[in-house]
């Protein structure tokens, strides 16, 4: 319904607790902005792993007692999914959870692999049958061909043949393990709960079960969770850091520190940034919910504008609904946002927004906005264009669907209808997490420029990673 890239996924894992299951579930819940179309759940009692997934929100999956009765044992891990590979049917949900000649294993996966068509191509050769179209099922058939004996030197034999990004979560019957890939895509952090272990894509995961933030799990590193505790290594050749920017910019969570640094804080930073590369003469500021709001506050206080909430935002949507005929003009934006006339009228308006993606929405908007009786409407973005697809775990459109792609700013300008547009520098961007010396640091900004970290198969404007 936005035109936003869309938010990949979230794992959660937990060691040594007796409300295993019960705390992945809060967990998963506080993950759930990363990925709405599916959830999973496994648990282990020490002899057998069980799972439970479900397509939808994590509350409707997981509605009865007696799912959690089905999931005893002191050790779970779970996903919330949005397909960035494989389709949305039910049968990609994770984690996915097999029986091999060691046992079973249940994995879950945040990220995309670069080379999974690939490696799938070459496994169906030598006699693989795969039930899912998921690129994670990839790393499972790899893990049970290794003939090593220990169940990490498995999953570091089969995780060297792929390339891409990945923050991973496997339970065994007695193990779980979490890795990260050595470039640190995804982000992926430790903590501990009532002397249990927690692994989870983001700290507001940890906050809700009041669990205890350790530490980042490194890029390249390997733990092991076992009865005698916790086993770390780095099993990978090292890597330059390539951390995924869009986190900070849009996908985690404000309340969150990813890779460090606090979410909500850098989105003002950015917002403030913003303000002293495109200031104009204006009366007000105004976010696009939510997830303008830190940036647009962050552009009010730099700018000394008035912050106001002019458009306010309808939680309650759902992912269907029935579409009215024509003559309601706008309905797919409609429905989620409407303008205060009041807070509008004859104004000189800023709207913030974090991306532009087609500029179909943010259209739309600046129409509404004028509709409400602003008298300019100036249009300001706390990131560059966005002018290449990502293909490390975000579902984002074909590189010619990106308006920034073929469009000149004062293009875009005049497709959306503001009276002008701004966007936060590749300069400012990076100079507000840190990074001053002319180059990407420690992160990956592919979207914004082109320079891909990971190489993989050339494609066309068409395509985007299009995996099976």
């Amino acid at each position: 319904m936005f035109d936003k890239f869309n938010d990949e996924c979230g794992v959660f894992g937990i060691f040594g607790h007796p409300e295993a299951a019960n705390l992945s579930y809060l967990g998963l819940y506080a993950l759930q902005h990363r990925g709405q179309e599916g959830c999973g759940i496994s648990a282990s009692d020490g002899s057998s792993v069980r799972t439970h997934v479900g397509g939808g929100l994590v509350s409707d999956v997981f509605k009865d007692n007696k799912i959690f009765n089905s999931l005893p044992g002191q050790a779970a891990i779970g996903h919330v999914r949005y397909s960035t590979a494989g389709g949305d049917s039910l049968k990609n949900c994770q984690p996915i959870t097999v029986k091999y000649s060691r046992g079973s294993i249940a994995v879950a996966h945040n990220g995309n692999l670069v080379n999974a068509q690939e490696v799938r191509c070459d496994l169906e050769k030598n006699g693989s049958i795969f039930s899912t179209t998921a690129d994670t099922e990839v790393i499972v058939h790899l893990l049970a061909r290794s003939k090593a004996d220990a169940l990490a030197d498995r999953i570091a034999e089969a995780l060297r043949a792929v390339r891409g990004a990945y923050s991973l979560v496997f339970l065994s019957e007695t193990r779980m393990v979490a890795v990260r890939d050595p470039s640190g895509f995804r982000p992926l952090v430790l903590g501990k709960v009532d002397g249990a272990y927690v692994v989870a894509s983001e700290t507001c995961a940890l906050d809700l079960i009041e669990a205890e933030y350790v530490r980042e799990v490194q890029p390249g590193e390997m733990i092991v969770f076992d009865k005698d505790g916790m086993t770390c290594s780095h099993p990978f050749k090292e890597k330059k850091l390539s951390q995924c920017i869009f986190e900070l910019i849009y996908f985690a969570r404000p309340d969150s520190t990813v890779f460090s640094q606090q979410v909500y804080e850098k989105r003002k930073d950015f917002g403030r940034q913003l303000a002293r590369e495109h200031k104009v003469d204006a009366d007000i500021v105004i976010p696009v919910p939510d997830s303008g709001v830190p940036a647009a506050i962050g552009y009010a206080e730099e700018s000394g504008l008035s912050f106001q909430m002019g458009l306010i935002r309808n939680h309650y949507v759902g992912r269907t609904f029935i579409e009215p005929q024509q003559s309601i003009r706008h309905f797919g934006v409609k429905i989620k946002l409407n303008a205060i006339r009041e807070v509008f009228e004859g104004k000189r308006v800023v709207v913030v927004d974090d991306s532009v993606v087609r500029g179909t929405t943010s259209r739309k908007i600046i129409k509404m906005i004028r509709k409400a009786g602003a008298k300019e409407v100036h249009m300001r973005v706390s990131s560059p264009p966005t002018s290449y697809p990502c293909f490390y775990g975000i579902d984002t459109p074909t590189r010619k669907e990106l308006i920034s792609s073929s469009h000149t700013i004062d293009e875009i300008c005049k497709y959306i209808t503001a009276d002008t547009l701004g966007y936060l520098s590749i300069e400012g961007m990076r100079k507000v997490v840190g990074v001053e010396d002319g180059t990407c640091g420690n992160f990956c900004d592919a979207c914004f420029n082109g320079e891909y970290p990971v190489k993989f198969p050339r494609l066309t404007d068409d395509d985007q990673l299009g995996l099976f």
